[in-house]
């Protein structure tokens, strides 16, 4: 790994190692890198048995029972002695509530918000729900000279929106009726969706697809496609999506810019340590 330079080309010495530690050399410990990879596994399942643990990770009974005996004695695991299942411990869930009380979503997203700009060429968007609108939260310009603008602040219509009905999808439907009767459904522009009807057929299609799409339903020329963010606890709180000129965002590029929005949302989803949900196949 290369040092960091400053403006002016010069060498800065990095933080957080030790003095004149050297990073092209193995730094890894490997027992602690066998720990990490056993408490990774178990976190991607309800509860596994010894020699299935090590049996998936190619390791020896011993080797693993070591690793576990040690996590548990700092309750980052536990043992289910009934089942003789190993579990994820309560430890694990303090260290991981530490995380998240200084994880800013906006802060997480604008480097994927930046790639995904890149990758499409148009701008990059990042909104949750406020009452019935979207409040958007960060933004990253594309480079051409006829592009979306919603700044940080913008509030804009759910039902209008790549990003509002992208969040709507993953609402009980008890709350997108009434966010609808409330909001009343107001018209843009002839695209808007604007009877209760149309609009659960189009949140249906959206869950489907995983991404939704807002086609000259707020403003006539602009096209966005928006993919749901999830918290830990596996619900929608934030959409990432990419908005731009129908001329540019034609049927043609529909299919790969909603494939890296949906990629971009799954990685904003991991990075804030949130789970998308389960669904059942169609």
């Amino acid at each position: 790994m290369d040092s960091p330079r400053d403006a002016g080309g010069t060498t800065r010495k990095m933080r957080g190692r030790p003095r004149g530690w050297d990073d092209t050399g193995a730094a890894v410990v490997k027992s602690l890198d066998r720990a990490m990879a056993i408490l990774d596994h178990l976190g991607q399942h309800s509860g596994l048995s010894l020699s299935t643990l090590a049996g998936d990770l190619g390791q020896s009974p011993a080797t693993v029972y070591r690793v576990l005996v040690t996590l548990e004695s700092r309750g980052l695991v536990e043992l289910d002695r009934l089942e003789q299942h190993w579990h994820v411990g309560p430890r694990a869930f303090v260290i991981g509530a530490q995380f998240l009380r200084r994880t800013s979503l906006v802060e997480r997203a604008r480097p994927i918000m930046r790639r995904l700009m890149e990758v499409t060429g148009e701008t990059a968007n990042l909104g949750r729900v406020q009452g019935d609108s979207v409040l958007f939260l960060s933004q990253v310009e594309t480079h051409e000279a006829i592009r979306a603008f919603f700044p940080p602040g913008t509030l804009s219509p759910l039902h209008a929106s790549g990003i509002g009905k992208a969040l709507l999808a993953e609402m009980p439907a008890a709350r997108v009726a009434g966010i609808a009767a409330a909001s009343g459904l107001p018209g843009f522009t002839p695209k808007t969706l604007q009877r209760a009807d149309a609009l659960a057929a189009d949140l249906a299609a959206t869950r489907a697809r995983g991404h939704a799409i807002d086609d000259e339903e707020r403003n006539v020329g602009m096209r966005c496609i928006a993919a749901p963010v999830f918290d830990v606890h596996g619900e929608a709180v934030a959409g990432i999506s990419v908005s731009g000129p129908t001329s540019r965002m034609d049927r043609d590029r529909s299919a790969p810019i909603a494939a890296a929005v949906m990629s971009a949302a799954a990685e904003l989803t991991v990075a804030i340590a949130g789970v998308a949900p389960i669904r059942p196949p169609a």
